[in-house]
């Protein structure tokens, strides 16, 4: 069996985690890459979600560009469809696809992006190799990842580090690198990259707002999503255990001065 056959997305696409993934754009999840998009540019964009980010690459390529977004799940690309259609946005095309084996011929696209995809697949590795396969020779491939294990709060809940804990364990199990943002630029060397840029960026949840947006999302992950099965179904975790995590997630985001912080590598990669 090869290695992306053994690995499995942790997260699911239960309405958990899709609320997370609709906050997403290019300006708060990819800005490291706006810089490099123009009119015109044809651009694949590699695990592609419900399709909130495609839509502005879109937009950023217009007029007379075009961006081709996949996704493993074929589900959510039709989220993604209609998410496209509802905000009017053209120039897009959708599909299924797996990473380490694009249907794409060589040198098809002028930019390849994938967010948030390189920590859940198994050969990360291979993944870059085949984006730069697909990327036209001086064009960019770009990618950013979270590193969980670098993620820190404020104030201190015993809860939330039996939640990172719980979370690596179960990532890894799965066969993905939770901690994928500080290895991207390793990662792409070894795939071939002479010229690679590396950044981080972090998305912040301060406002009492945004901590309750957060932790809800997480405690529902916790107890509702694919991630709650597979922790439980690989022994990693009790039900009773996941229930006191999604407390805890609760009352950290229910405090006045409640603060995250999510650091996410970045890498642009001259083809």
């Amino acid at each position: 069996m090869n290695a992306h056959e053994t690995a499995v997305y942790t997260h699911g696409h239960h309405e958990s985690v899709l609320r997370s993934h609709r906050w997403r754009t290019a300006e708060n999840s990819a800005a490291y890459l706006i810089g490099e998009l123009r009119p015109g540019m044809s651009v694949l964009d590699v695990g592609c979600g419900p399709g909130t980010i495609t839509a502005d690459l879109a937009e950023l390529v217009a007029p007379g560009g075009r961006v081709t977004a996949v996704d493993a799940a074929g589900d959510v690309v039709e989220q993604a469809r209609a998410y496209a259609a509802e905000r009017g946005v053209t120039g897009v095309e959708f599909g299924t696809a797996d990473v380490h084996a694009l249907d794409f011929p060589d040198d098809s696209f002028d930019v390849v992006h994938a967010h948030q995809v390189l920590q859940h697949v198994g050969d990360p590795v291979q993944a870059l190799r085949e984006m730069r396969r697909v990327c036209r020779p001086g064009g960019i491939v770009a990618a950013r990842d979270a590193d969980y294990a670098a993620m820190t709060w404020y104030p201190a809940a015993p809860g939330l580090d039996r939640w990172q804990d719980l979370y690596q364990r179960v990532a890894r199990a799965n066969g993905g690198e939770p901690n994928a943002g500080r290895m991207l630029h390793a990662w792409a060397r070894e795939a071939g990259f002479t010229e690679v840029a590396s950044t981080v960026t972090n998305w912040v949840y301060a406002t009492p707002e945004e901590a309750a947006w957060w932790s809800s999302l997480w405690a529902d992950r916790t107890t509702a999503s694919s991630y709650a099965a597979i922790a439980t179904g690989g022994g990693h975790a009790t039900p009773e255990t996941l229930s006191d995590i999604a407390t805890a997630w609760h009352a950290w985001g229910a405090d006045a001065d409640a603060w995250f912080s999510v650091p996410n590598g970045e890498i642009l990669c001259r083809a």
